[in-house]
């Protein structure tokens, strides 16, 4: 056994100057706090009004400073070129929203424009984004099946007919009577009123969100999750885009199991393909994959991207006008897309509770992307952005656009990375976007016209390289973190299988269950000092590792929880080589021996058998004390506080001291709270030790560096 207390402290207090001082803070009463944030929050000045209208609006404050010869030939360019390639995506995702595609260009305008008057991030370009448009559109299949629309029809209707053609009432109206909505439009009216209801949703929980400071929800979505979550997705988009590149008419499904129910389905229907479809989508995918090969081979030497998708919508659209595709052939076209602005209409309150918990996901994912994507272009062109704003900035770009027949937005990775490299300085690109937007909207959009379908998908499908991509990088991510790789392939599996809401929730879930499974597995290691130092690390993994003689050196790497309490004990137990309890049992095993032989001893001899037996048994143990080096234990709860008090108690019965060493501030809050060093913590400074190296030497009886005082 080592030196008693005292004498260790006579040792101690020889060479070190005194114990380490905790600060003394006050804590202020719950009710102070209030006061003092109704105080700061209620206050009305000039210039807190100023400071938060130029908050709210970050424009104020760079627009005026704007170096106008240095940064406007950048962001004319990257708007512009940006703009450009909007314009068939726009077109292009209103497939996958199910909505016609004058509201795609709607979103795309809006979206820029209040960006560049809210936004804090000068790379990133909102607006259209394929996995919004897809969420987007399964909310609006589902519920324009439930009001009782026919899902297979091709014919544009008036948006605003409650008739049809003989003058007498449409069935779909009676349906929304009946459903007990107050609505009198048809197909595509009711369509666009479930996305606008859905996208005011979504920008109101954003901006509450904001508000309340719930920005870190998104630290729940991991990056392996998000890939993996993007690319069941995208599995799930080229499957819908699927029937396109065919000319198959087949409703979209409703439910769970879209991609496998959709395949299936367009094998039974193989043999009506529409040749003249599928010749127009080889040729559009091999002239799209070609020029996304060639920007990608040459990018170094291109100075502005290919617009390959402009061009070949545009030349589509030629052969198609002038070969009449669609009357020779039948074609699907995109029809007519009206010039000029709807007016304004307010969301449909009537329609938002059926899609309360619909626009949940839709907001979180929103968010998320645009505040990655902001946050990692600002650190890579060297400024800031301010997270919260983001978040309120695209909650408004998503509120005041529903008033104006756009769906849900986002940012963009592949635009926000074209306006990067082509010299995006700041916001002003956006409104250039915008501008190249709304010229289409008012003089060129009836010219797509004849744009058939199987070519915007072709753009959507070809779009999809990046996340299809990911499945080669399978193999490199399984050998560098196995649980990675899995929630990958589970976020992935169950998006594309399932659907792309459940497989969110389904990656989100798994991913904690696998922090807690980790959590519950920590790594464990016994320490030795380092030759001719006073470190001290793990005997396993170093040479050159001395053990402590007659102590043992037990690191714990994780909390100290409830759910990881049993794992601490089996491991402290393994790790040591000795459990309290069994050798508890194993004394009393050879004192109830020693009490039997006694009899059978001669007279004269001491028949003290519990003395005996624990003087031979002491013997046998090569250690007198455990430290605990608690530097890898970021927290502790009750239930773990209770559980070093037991092994404390424990290991104490049996000869053996249990001691602390590097416990952090909160760890050494919680102990104390708990009573762990004693009645007004009088037992703490021969528990508790700032460094191993501290705690060595007090068991040891050995001087020590006055920088290794104990607590």
């Amino acid at each position: 056994m080592g030196p008693s207390s005292a004498e260790a402290m006579d040792v101690l207090t020889s060479t070190t100057v005194g114990p380490l001082k905790r600060k003394v803070r006050r804590t202020k009463k719950p009710t102070e706090i209030i006061k003092t944030k109704l105080q700061r929050n209620l206050s009305c000045s000039a210039s807190k009004v100023k400071s938060t209208l130029t908050g709210l609006f970050p424009v104020v404050q760079w627009l005026p400073k704007y170096k106008v010869k240095d940064y406007i030939w950048g962001d004319m360019m990257s708007g512009l070129i940006v703009g450009i390639i909007l314009i068939p995506q726009a077109i292009a995702y209103c497939l996958l929203a199910g909505l016609d595609p004058i509201y795609g260009l709607y979103t795309s305008f809006f979206s820029n424009i209040i960006y560049f008057f809210m936004g804090t991030s000068r790379h990133v370009s909102v607006g259209i984004f394929s996995l919004m448009s897809l969420m987007i559109g399964q909310v609006v299949d589902r519920e324009v099946y439930l009001a009782g629309f026919d899902m297979s029809e091709d014919i544009k209707k008036n948006a605003f007919d409650g008739l049809n053609g003989t003058g007498e009432i449409n069935t779909t109206v009676v349906n929304l009577k009946m459903m007990g909505l107050n609505m009198e439009c048809g197909k595509e009216c009711y369509a666009i009123s479930i996305a606008t209801a859905v996208t005011f949703l979504v920008g109101v929980y954003q901006v509450l969100m904001a508000m309340f400071r719930l920005g870190f929800v998104s630290v729940y979505l991991s990056a392996p999750m998000l890939d993996g979550f993007a690319t069941g997705a995208s599995c799930t988009i080229l499957t819908v885009q699927a029937k396109y590149l065919l000319g198959l008419k087949i409703p979209r499904h409703q439910g769970y199991g879209t991609v496998v129910i959709t395949w299936i389905n367009i094998f039974k229907n193989i043999h009506n393909t529409n040749f003249c479809d599928l010749i127009t989508s080889a040729i559009c995918i091999i002239v799209l994959v070609a020029g996304k090969e060639l920007q990608d081979r040459y990018k170094d030497r291109l100075k502005i991207p290919l617009p390959t998708e402009l061009v070949v919508v545009g030349l589509a659209t030629i052969v198609s006008h002038f070969a009449d595709l669609n009357g020779q052939y039948s074609s699907s076209i995109s029809g007519a897309i009206p010039t000029g602005f709807i007016p304004p209409k307010v969301p449909s309150f009537e329609l938002m509770p059926r899609v309360a918990w619909d626009a949940i996901p839709l907001a979180v994912i929103s968010f998320a992307f645009t505040v990655s994507l902001s946050e990692m272009f600002a650190k890579k062109n060297g400024y800031t952005v301010r997270p919260n704003q983001e978040m309120i900035a695209i909650g408004f770009c998503n509120i005041i656009p529903s008033f104006f027949h756009s769906f849900t937005t986002s940012a963009a990775l592949a635009k926000t990375m074209v306006k990067d490299s082509t010299g995006c300085q700041t916001q002003i690109s956006s409104l250039v976007s915008a501008l190249v937007v709304l010229l289409v909207l008012l003089f060129f959009a009836p010219f797509f016209y004849a744009l058939q379908k199987c070519v915007l998908a072709c753009i959507i499908i070809v779009s999809l390289r990046g996340a299809l991509h990911k499945f080669q990088d399978v193999p490199k991510q399984w050998r560098e973190s196995k649980i990675e790789a899995i929630v990958w392939m589970v976020t992935m599996l169950s998006s594309a299988l399932i659907s792309v809401e459940l497989g969110l929730l389904i990656g989100v879930v798994f991913s904690m269950i696998c922090v807690v499974v980790q959590s519950q597995n920590p790594k464990v290691a016994l320490l030795g000092q380092i030759e001719q130092t006073n470190d001290y690390e793990n005997m396993g993994e170093y040479e050159n590792i001395l053990p402590v003689p007659k102590v043992k050196i037990f690191r714990f790497q994780a909390p100290l929880f409830y759910a990881n309490k049993d794992i601490f004990l089996k491991s402290l137990y393994k790790a040591v080589g000795l459990d309290p309890f069994s050798e508890m049992t194993r004394r009393r095993k050879l004192e109830k021996k020693a009490r039997e032989k006694a009899p059978k001893k001669a007279d004269g001899v001491d028949q003290t058998n519990g003395n005996i037996s624990i003087n031979l048994i002491s013997k046998e143990l090569d250690f007198h004390t455990i430290v605990l080096d608690c530097s890898s234990i970021s927290f502790i709860d009750t239930t773990g506080v209770g559980t070093l008090k037991m092994a404390l108690k424990d290991y104490n019965n049996i000869g053996v001291n249990v001691i602390l060493a590097c416990c952090n501030t909160s760890v050494m809050d919680s102990l104390a709270k708990s009573s762990f060093f004693g009645a007004g913590d009088q037992d703490m400074e021969r528990l508790s030790f700032h460094t191993i190296h501290s705690a060595v030497c007090f068991v040891s009886g050995t001087a020590q560096p006055v920088n290794d005082s104990p607590v």
